[in-house]
């Protein structure tokens, strides 16, 4: 049974970089599921490593810094297919190089060039897009954070951009909600294991600490991830526009579990 009816449905997926990453997850899904996947990276050295793992499947590249390549995006993914009903956006990045920063000392640099990578690309690419994706059955999905009110210093800048990613979805859907039934919405995970935040600086000690935090003793995993958003992907979650879906294994519920208070 085709339960997420996403057979034969054409799906843009950026952000792959890895097996670890939610893309790459999410990509797999998608293809379980019968979608047809049109992948786009950064880099021509990361196309090829990503074509290994994909093979057959188109592989495109553009760096969402350059509006031009955008641009050009739209131009090739159209010589593939007159119309997307899905389109993930899994980018982001943080300049760590110089450690850990008060966030009181931020780079304006490093801020402005997250905001971009992290937030902006989402309008862009959705602008672009526009006239692609279906106007009855679109849905874009950004990666989120469960939470940007929690203060982890080692995160940093990243929290308070990942919150203007989640308000600049809820314009999106109210925008695009004036010429179409497109949809836009978050996944929200918790802590998990992947290559881009394994750059994080004291990552592993949040991670382990996260991890005590959940009701199940188990941290979030990256195909439960991909899982939700391959469902907001869906013709099923029809119903659910402008939101973020949180899933954190009910950790945000659990901070005051009585392990975590003895320090065991």
């Amino acid at each position: 049974m085709d339960f997420l009816q996403l057979a034969g449905k054409w799906v843009l997926v950026t952000g792959i970089a890895n097996r670890k990453s939610v893309a790459f997850h999410t990509a797999r899904v998608l293809q379980e599921s019968g979608a047809n996947l049109i992948l786009v990276v950064r880099s021509e050295a990361r196309a090829e490593s990503v074509g290994k793992l994909f093979p057959e499947v188109p592989v495109l590249v553009c760096d969402v810094e350059h509006q031009e390549q955008i641009d050009a995006l739209a131009d090739e993914v159209g010589k593939i297919t007159t119309v997307l009903h899905g389109l993930v956006h899994s980018v982001a990045f943080a300049d760590y190089s110089s450690g850990w920063l008060p966030f009181h000392e931020t780079p304006r640099a490093a801020f402005l060039q997250a905001v971009d990578i992290s937030c902006f690309s989402l309008v862009a690419l959705s602008r672009a897009f526009k006239e692609t994706l279906d106007p009855e059955t679109g849905s874009v999905v950004t990666i989120s954070i469960s939470t940007t009110r929690m203060a982890a210093e080692n995160y940093g800048y990243m929290a308070p951009v990942k919150a203007a990613l989640d308000s600049s979805l809820c314009f999106l859907a109210k925008s695009f909600s004036k010429f179409s039934a497109v949809r836009f919405n978050a996944v929200c995970p918790g802590l998990l294991k992947t290559s881009a935040s394994a750059g994080i600086p004291g990552y592993v000690d949040s991670y382990l600490f996260a991890e005590k935090a959940t009701l199940r003793k188990s941290a979030v995993r990256t195909d439960e991830v991909a899982s939700t958003v391959a469902f907001l992907l869906s013709p099923r979650s029809s119903g659910i526009n402008s939101q973020g879906i949180v899933i954190d294994a009910g950790m945000g519920t659990n901070y005051f579990d009585e392990e975590l208070i003895r320090g065991e």
